[in-house]
């Protein structure tokens, strides 16, 4: 008979997804060959752009990172003061190129919320992949990807 623990611990969680993915490396050959490369290891991405007005002020960014090749847009945020202007467009782009240049990226991801940015992803070149209702409860949430070449 099995023993069930729900406490939360850093330490099983480590386990488990070292354990997975030594599961995950054995079962596939694509993944046994990206092992130990440049392309497994995670690299932070970030655009971030400063009002034109001058000073520190922030008027909107882009956090994302860089696996295997692919650029995952986390977050991106533009101020409202400077939306509808091409900000959100441009740290977009800017980080594709980069991801792209210098990160030999040739795809790109992102997750948004029907309330957020569906429309912008497609009209900057995203093609929606999936959609999951209800996440959370009352939303729809929505993958979009796009080629880099």
């Amino acid at each position: 008979m099995y023993t069930f623990d729900t406490t939360v611990s850093e330490a099983r969680r480590s386990l488990l997804i070292a354990r997975l993915r030594e599961t995950n490396t054995r079962r596939s050959a694509v993944l046994a060959a990206l092992r130990g490369t440049v392309d497994d290891t995670e690299v932070p991405l970030d655009v971030t752009a400063l009002d034109p007005a001058g000073g520190e002020e922030f008027a909107g960014g882009l956090i994302g990172h860089v696996w295997a090749r692919w650029l995952h847009i986390d977050y991106l945020w533009v101020d409202e003061r400077h939306r509808g202007a091409g900000l959100g467009g441009e740290l977009v782009g800017r980080a594709e190129r980069l991801a792209r240049d210098e990160h030999g990226c040739r795809f790109s991801r992102v997750e948004t919320w029907d309330f957020q940015a569906p429309a912008f992803y497609r009209k900057v070149g995203y093609t929606l992949v999936s959609v999951l209702p209800d996440y959370p409860p009352g939303v729809t949430d929505h993958l979009f990807t796009k080629s880099l070449s």
